[in-house]
């Protein structure tokens, strides 16, 4: 009796296990696109999310976890969380072809149709700390937390480099960006479809480099005529000239400690995509291995920092910062090609930053503002101030509460 019982028991978690693999299973979505289910985020998570993780993320920020504790609306629906793998194009690369990976978030509510945000995520240090592996990115659990558990859709491309693509890390590159994140809408929708879901009204938001991201990506939606309700950013640092040139050469004590990575990860992605050869001439030789492992994901972030030094002008050679003084050389053109905010947007925008930000200069931040306003269309975008003490974090958790109300108002 007993064995026989040990071995129904058996038996049971052999099917269970066998369920469990057969549910993890890629599906297929048409159009070449792959699904994969990861997990359900239930209402005990999502209000976890928004207590003691984000309590833990706040950490050490200028306006920690106690500025924003009981300003979020609680969790209404669960939801269930696919990493999504689709065909893309790199074009910095002729179109070579290449395997991307993204986020679909849906809530569990039983409709039909809903909103959908498409999420442009930061600045990250680590290859799977990206929208579609969801448990280490706390920017795509916020964004989960805050909307899709209130009956938003909620999308992410974890960009060309990151996640399950085999290409370099694409660290703010112009065009393999908008790509990725146009192709990863695209693939959405064909997952939506298989779960006989519509998209609804298009929203887009991103944080820091997604700022930057979000905004190259919404004018690049405009020009193919793609509708966006309205859109968002935090921290976005939309002129790539200005900002490099600001890190290089007028270091500020509130700059981040891990702006010098953020700046040879940018090198070498520029290496990678656009000028073969850029990173040796750019990156002094005695920090040249320890940025390129950082940039290739074999080094951490605490050993980046052991190996080099504090402040950006030290890593760079002086030769090629000086070739940012007159800004004529190719590297520099293209960084003037990266700005996000000089074109007619149609679509309302507010761009949120913080006076205390160690990334992204208020100067900054507000340009899509003055420029707008300049071209007689500034009612449009506005530029939001997270408060004299937000912080880069902190303006983005500001930017979260702030724009779902703001989103929401579209919908009546």
């Amino acid at each position: 009796m007993k064995k026989n019982f040990l071995h129904l028991v058996l038996l049971l978690v052999i099917s269970f296990s066998a369920n469990a693999q057969t549910n993890n299973q890629y599906k297929d979505a048409g159009g070449s696109v792959q699904y994969q289910y990861i997990t359900t985020f239930d209402l005990a998570k999502l209000n976890k999310i928004l207590d003691s993780e984000l309590n833990e993320f706040l950490n050490g920020s200028t306006m920690p976890f106690e500025n924003f504790k009981g300003k979020f609306v609680a969790p209404k629906y669960p939801v269930k969380l696919y990493r999504v793998k689709y065909n893309s194009v790199v074009p910095e690369l002729n179109n070579q072809p290449t395997i991307a990976s993204g986020l679909v978030a849906i809530p569990e509510n039983g409709k039909d149709s809903m909103p959908i945000v498409s999420y442009q995520h930061g600045t990250v240090f680590g290859k799977t700390q990206i929208p579609s592996f969801p448990d280490e990115s706390m920017e795509t659990k916020m964004m989960i937390a805050v909307f899709a558990s209130q009956g938003y859709i909620v999308t992410g491309a974890d960009y060309f480099g990151l996640g399950i693509s085999t290409m370099p890390n694409s660290y703010l590159v112009k065009e393999s960006s908008e790509q990725a994140c146009l192709d990863m809408l695209f693939a959405a929708k064909n997952v939506l479809t298989a779960n006989k879901i519509k998209q609804g009204p298009l929203f887009v938001h991103g944080w820091s480099q997604g700022g930057w991201t979000n905004m190259t990506f919404l004018r690049k939606l405009e020009s193919l005529n793609i509708p966006v309700v309205a859109a968002a950013t935090a921290s976005a640092p939309v002129d790539g000239a200005v900002i490099v040139n600001r890190w290089m050469n007028n270091y500020q004590p509130i700059d981040a400690v891990w702006l010098p990575a953020c700046a040879t990860n940018f090198i070498f992605a520029k290496d990678q995509y656009n000028f073969p050869g850029l990173a040796a001439r750019a990156i002094k030789p005695e920090y040249y291995q320890a940025a390129k492992d950082f940039y290739e994901f074999k080094i951490d972030w605490p050993t980046y920092y052991a190996r080099t030094k504090g402040k950006i002008y030290e890593i760079l050679n002086p030769a090629f910062m000086a070739t940012g003084n007159i800004a004529n050389e190719p590297f520099w053109k293209l960084l003037e090609d990266m700005q996000a905010y000089r074109w007619r947007c149609r679509t309302p925008l507010i761009n949120y930053y913080g006076d205390s930000d160690e990334v992204v200069p208020v100067y900054i931040a507000k340009l899509p503002e003055g420029f707008h306003q300049v071209l007689g269309g500034g009612s449009n975008t506005k530029a939001i101030s997270a408060g004299p003490k937000a912080d880069h974090r902190a303006t983005y958790i500001y930017s979260v509460i702030n724009v779902k109300p703001w989103f929401d108002s579209f919908l009546k």
